[in-house]
């Protein structure tokens, strides 16, 4: 795996809360690969993980792929996300793809996926962010 810009950050509550961690990077290609805990706590009453839950871990698989290909200049603030949900996830490790489609000056279009157990496709998303400057977006 190469080194990303992300090495050096400490991990947010959120991040910590959903089991976050980098699994592989592809800086120049703006792709990125993270893992995740699919904990119990996280089940609706059918014993799936619930769809908000799943949002979040597409939400914090894209952003931090703008993140490494900006070579940590640049964060996002999620505009729009469209989520799509294909299966039903278990509890369990679930892995997040995200590559960053577009990068514009102001905005950045972005797309994910979530795989469970044995590769099964458990949600997409496509996202639109506002691209602000780490240095502001990070000393708040």
């Amino acid at each position: 795996m190469i080194a990303t810009a992300i090495d050096t950050l400490a991990s947010p509550p959120c991040a910590v809360l959903l089991g976050w961690r980098l699994i592989d990077g592809r800086p120049a290609e703006g792709w990125i690969k993270i893992g995740f805990d699919g904990k119990p706590e996280f089940c609706n009453p059918a014993g799936f993980i619930q769809g908000g839950i799943l949002a979040s871990m597409l939400d914090d698989t894209m952003g931090p792929a703008v993140f490494i290909k900006t070579e940590s200049r640049l964060y996002t603030e999620t505009v729009s996300m469209t989520v799509n949900f294909l299966a039903p996830a278990k509890p369990g490790p679930i892995v997040g793809e995200a590559r960053v489609l577009q990068l514009g000056k102001t905005i950045a279009f972005m797309e994910a996926r979530l795989t469970g157990d044995a590769g099964v496709l458990l949600a997409t998303a496509s996202a639109s962010a506002r691209l602000v400057e780490a240095t502001k977006a990070l000393a708040k």
